[in-house]
């Protein structure tokens, strides 16, 4: 009995110790998932530890006269480690002191909360022991320069808590200038234009940094980062006075014409070099932006531009000359059906010059049919020589155009094809396709390939430079070279000519105008359907070639002129009249001492016109009595104010003549949106003075 009694009490004894024993240990699993789970939950996280990849610095996309056109500046994602050691110690005491006044200084200086939000959001944070608290991202660099300085900031990571982590924003300091071909670097979406073409050169070698896994979140190590290695810089040959005024010629068009979209592209004629190419297109609030790129990357029927290409085949192979005559039948004719007309009726027997200075389609439909009807492939070796079936070979590959030219064995060949070619349909080029011919016979037969970048740097250093490349050395005899020249002379000083309206007298202009017939969202060339494209290639100055131009405008149903010359050529006059003033005049200007004689004409507001006046001494006579704008004359130093006349309430205000302050200020006193392109005053506006206001209307304004 005794020995069971012992072993009784002793198995008694075992089971009441595990008993005891599993009571503690599930107290202490409670208590440490309770009372201690957090520290735990963190310190089993601080053991992840893992290389993210840290964005080099891309590189600057500079204009040749040193702009920049394309960089990067620094954002900065500011978050909190309300665990820091450093933020915690001694109960929180420098958190405490401290909150009162940093939460006023950030309400002061992103003005998104009030001081009080601020100081909640921050005791919640650091009640809560958040490791990775977003405060604010994407803060400028301006704003980081004052954040540095706040109270508690001040004092370092460590002590404050506060991580900053620093990102890239790319911005194009000329907002909209040439914006399509520098293209876009954005995340996550393809980049265009030079951004993607040279992508792998601008973005750099990416880097690492070692980071920490904490709380769904990684926080950097200190000394585990492996330094990127910066992009390098592309010099483009993008020359930004020459961009200006090309895109401020086109858009100026545009807008007066009431166009759907356009493109001008100025080139180096000795190298090729791309110095401007500006894309407009007309968007649903009738504001004009770079949206595609036109001049590079789509094809079209370029229409009697490409005239040219068949003169100098016939010419080459001698089956004609500029003096030979052609019948143009009255400026009509049937081929195999379908009619061929001009664009002015009644011409008959006359010379090969003539019917390229008057841009006869009778004509060149005749001589190409003649010749090239039997044998189609002898004229398409030509156009295959001029390189018009082949892709340009720019830069921006990815966005080029791919051109067509029909061959016999195309499907869509007929009799009809050979004819509708020699003057510019049933093919499909590029802008530039056709400016890289012009340019070749400009360039005594070279043709150069044309090209956007013109050196890569490297910290400043030149790494590379890219050197003019010949395609084809002569693209045709100098006797037809010659020939062509002077006929495209011929276009412009020809009394009858197509361009007669840009001839000038400081200098000679060479080119050929072209207006095509296209169809209206691909619905047909019917009527209601059957829309211009308006055209322009030439160079200058003529006898002495520096730069080529070629201008292409899609006109609207809307649009009042629709030929080449007034349209397209009125824009490529204005920008060689400006480059040629600015670049290329040898002429020497001085000044008058004699009194200014000359009426200068401000428009603008009363009171301010007055207080010119008076300061500057000079006598004036306002003619009106009210109104608050006016038209200011001064000549021989008199001024004088008259009323500007003021349109109905309702309606759209009278903006032109005006700087941009008081156009502004007149405008959206109107209760319009205002957008502004080029500097001085304004020549047009998108919306035609008196017409009904609509106070949700954007209204465009051309400076200039």
């Amino acid at each position: 009995m005794d020995i069971k009694k012992d072993i009784l009490w002793r198995v008694y004894l075992c089971f009441l110790g595990m008993v005891l024993l599993g009571i503690v240990v599930v107290a202490r699993a409670f208590y440490i998932q309770q009372a201690e789970g957090k520290y735990w939950t963190n310190l089993g996280d601080s053991m992840h530890l893992r290389y993210l990849p840290i964005d080099a610095e891309r590189g600057t996309i500079y204009s040749e006269d040193g702009n920049m056109l394309s960089t990067s500046v620094p954002v900065f994602d500011i978050y909190i480690d309300f665990a820091a050691e450093g933020l915690r110690e001694k109960n929180g005491e420098r958190f405490t002191k401290n909150i009162d006044s940093l939460s006023i200084c950030l309400a002061n200086l992103f003005k998104d909360k009030t001081a009080a939000a601020y100081k909640k959001e921050l005791q919640l944070g650091y009640r809560n022991k958040e490791r990775y608290h977003s405060l604010r991202k994407k803060v400028s660099f301006s704003d980081y320069q004052q954040f540095r300085d706040f109270p508690l900031v001040k004092l370092g990571k460590n002590k404050s808590g506060f991580i900053v982590e620093t990102k890239d924003k790319r911005i194009n300091p000329y907002v909209l200038l040439a914006n399509r071909t520098i293209g876009l670097s954005r995340n996550n979406a393809s980049n265009v234009g030079l951004e993607q073409s040279y992508d792998s050169l601008l973005k750099g070698k990416t880097g690492q940094q070692l980071v920490r896994y904490v709380a769904g979140t990684y926080l950097p190590v200190d000394g585990g980062e492996v330094e990127p290695e910066n992009g390098k810089d592309i010099i483009s040959t993008l020359d930004t006075y020459i961009q200006d005024v090309t895109e401020s010629a086109l858009m100026n068009m545009l807008v007066r014409n009431n166009s759907l979209h356009g493109t001008a592209i100025v080139m180096e004629t000795a190298t090729g070099k791309i110095k401007a190419i500006a894309n407009l297109g007309k968007q649903r609030d009738s504001v004009y932006t770079e949206d595609l790129n036109y001049g590079i990357g789509k094809a079209t029927e370029p229409g009697s531009v490409f005239k040219l290409a068949t003169l100098m085949s016939l010419l080459e192979d001698k089956y004609v000359d500029i003096n030979s005559i052609v019948d143009c039948e009255g400026g009509q004719k049937r081929f195999y059906g379908l009619p061929i007309r001009d664009s002015h009726l009644g011409d008959g027997a006359i010379t090969v010059k003539d019917a390229f200075a008057k841009s006869s389609n009778v004509a060149f439909a005749k001589l190409a049919d003649q010749y090239y009807h039997e044998q189609p492939a002898k004229f398409l070796e030509h156009l295959h020589r001029f390189r018009l079936d082949q892709m340009t070979g720019v830069d921006i590959t990815a966005s080029s155009g791919r051109p067509l030219i029909k061959k016999p064995t195309s499907r869509s060949w007929s009799k009809t094809t050979i004819p509708f070619m020699a003057h510019g349909y049933e093919e499909l080029v590029t802008p530039l396709h056709m400016l890289m011919l012009y340019n070749a016979v400009a360039n005594d037969g070279r043709m150069m390939k044309p090209y956007l970048v013109s050196a890569i740097r490297e910290y400043g250093v030149e790494v590379r430079k890219i050197e003019p490349q010949v395609l084809v050395e002569k693209i045709c005899s100098d006797q037809t070279l010659k020939q062509v020249k002077e006929c495209m002379l011929e276009v412009v000083n020809n009394p009858h000519g197509t361009a007669r309206k840009l001839k000038d007298s400081s200098y000679q202009i060479a080119g050929k105008t072209g207006t095509a017939v296209t169809a209206l969202n691909n619905k047909g060339y019917n009527k209601g359907n059957k829309i211009y494209q308006a055209s322009f290639i030439g160079y200058f100055p003529a006898e002495q070639p520096r730069y080529t131009i070629a201008v292409v405008i899609q006109n609207s149903r809307e649009s009042r002129m629709v030929y080449g010359a007034d349209v397209s050529g009125a824009v490529f006059k204005e920008i060689s009249d400006r480059i040629y003033g600015s670049y290329l005049s040898t002429r020497k200007f001085t000044a008058n001492p004699k009194a200014d004689s000359t009426a200068y004409y401000y428009h603008g507001a009363k009171d301010e016109f007055v207080s010119v006046l008076n300061y500057l001494n000079m006598p004036f006579m306002d003619s009106a009595s009210n109104g608050y704008w006016r038209y200011a004359q001064v000549q021989n130093n008199k001024g004088l104010l008259k009323l500007k006349n003021e349109t109905a309430a309702a309606t759209i205000p009278d903006a032109t003549g005006m700087g941009l302050k008081d156009a502004v200020y007149l405008l959206e006193n109107a209760g319009l949106k205002v957008t502004a392109t080029g500097r001085g005053k304004v020549i047009s506006q998108s919306l035609l003075p008196g017409m009904p206001l609509n106070k949700s209307q954007t209204i465009n304004l051309v400076l200039n």
